[in-house]
């Protein structure tokens, strides 16, 4: 029997209890070289009275796993990592990478009180811990949801990440919500992978008129998912055929670089408008430069573009991925409804991840990369070779989506 085979069997077999699991970890920063399968990776357990001990039947990747693969984030992230372990932990290695989880409860704390052994849940796991591309997860009560009964596991974990960074974005910092967006004109910049398509939707649930960027051939996938005006960003200037248009009262940036100088234009001038970008250098300064001057560098720099931008009569605000099991629960209730659909562009099995990598990086996102983690969640996808594909064509529009 395989390594593969036998994690597959104590995904069956084993209790809650197991002090190993099987999982896909990096014992360095860098390439998709440094990804490794083991079986001897440390099991969670539960250990606060709100720990939820789950077993992961799907995860999936986003542009942060890449990211953080390399080491982005590593100085912020590690310093959390200590905080939470008290510093007992002298290295930050074996780092098991994922954001999105679905599975089902095995075991909960004395504490947790919405949820118990046999649950169907889902979550986006903190970048601090360890993540969902293992057999098991651990997560506190907080940051976990029921998932939604009309989704299959695989589905469901396309979902939870680009949720929790949209909805972080879209109210937090762009200050929208199902109750004041009728009236309100929105854009986004780079749409067709996880967060814009996400986004899409929830703006279209809440009444917002929708305009998104992306490239030709993914028009039909983000007119699919309700975008009402869409700009093809290989065509030409697109800022200013965007110029053309009505203004704005949000934009979201999935892209940054450029675009942040041009897209604060758009909107509507001393109404509250606000430009909200997800590309922010916060964890790359930090990177650089240590906590200290990465930490004072991008305070200064938001600081300086925000009251240029406050002279012209718009805010300028930086969005940042937030785990929720709570904003979940009414992303629950919209995916049941039909509000929002889940969109997976490729589907890998478990064995399968380096390759699943590799598919992301290639850009172009069209949707979610999910990896089939336990063998019931894998639908029948048991002996095939290769990837599921939902699309035809793999490529990059928002794949700098890194909160």
């Amino acid at each position: 029997m395989s390594a593969f085979a036998r994690s597959i069997h104590r995904q069956k077999t084993n209790s809650p209890l197991q002090s190993n699991m099987s999982a896909w970890v990096i014992d360095e920063y860098g390439n998709n070289g440094v990804l490794r399968f083991t079986e001897e990776a440390t099991a969670p357990s539960i250990s606060s009275g709100d720990d939820v001990l789950i077993r992961v039947h799907a995860a999936s990747l986003n542009p942060i796993d890449i990211a953080m693969r390399a080491g982005y984030g590593s100085i912020l992230l590690k310093l959390r990592r200590d905080l939470m372990s008290l510093g007992q932990n002298a290295s930050e290695f074996p780092i098991i990478l994922g954001r999105d989880v679905s599975g089902v409860v095995v075991d909960c704390g004395s504490g947790v009180t919405h949820f118990t052994p046999g649950d169907e849940v889902w979550a986006a796991v903190p970048p601090w811990k360890q993540g969902s591309l293992a057999e098991l997860v651990s997560l506190s009560e907080y940051e976990v949801s029921h998932k939604p009964s009309s989704l299959s596991h695989t589905e469901a974990a396309s979902v939870p990440y680009v949720a929790s960074t949209a909805l972080s974005a879209l109210v937090n910092a762009g200050g929208l919500g199902r109750d004041n967006c009728a009236d309100k004109r929105v854009l986004i910049i780079g749409a067709s992978g996880g967060v814009g398509t996400f986004s899409i939707q929830l703006l279209k649930a809440w009444g917002a008129h929708v305009t998104v960027t992306c490239s030709h051939n993914a028009e039909g996938l983000v007119r699919g998912v309700g975008a009402d005006d869409v700009v093809d960003y290989t065509a030409g200037d697109v800022a200013a055929e965007l110029g053309r248009l009505e203004k704005f009262d949000v934009v979201l940036d999935n892209v940054g670089g450029g675009s942040e100088h041009w897209a604060p234009d758009l909107l509507k001038a001393w109404s509250g408008a606000k430009y909200v970008t997800l590309v922010t250098p916060l964890l790359a300064n930090t990177d650089s430069m240590g906590l200290l001057e990465g930490g004072v560098r991008s305070g200064l720099a938001l600081s300086q573009v925000a009251v240029k931008n406050m002279c012209n009569g718009v805010f300028y605000r930086w969005g940042f991925y937030a785990p929720d099991g709570p904003v979940l629960d009414d992303v629950s209730r919209l995916v049941d409804t039909g509000k929002i659909l889940p969109v997976v562009e490729a589907t890998f099995p478990f064995a399968q991840v380096p390759l699943a990598f590799q598919k992301l990086e290639g850009g172009h996102a069209r949707g979610k990369t999910v990896i089939s983690v336990n063998q019931e969640a894998q639908e029948g996808m048991a002996g095939t070779e290769g990837v599921e594909e939902n699309t035809s064509e793999a490529g990059g529009d928002g794949a700098k989506e890194l909160n």
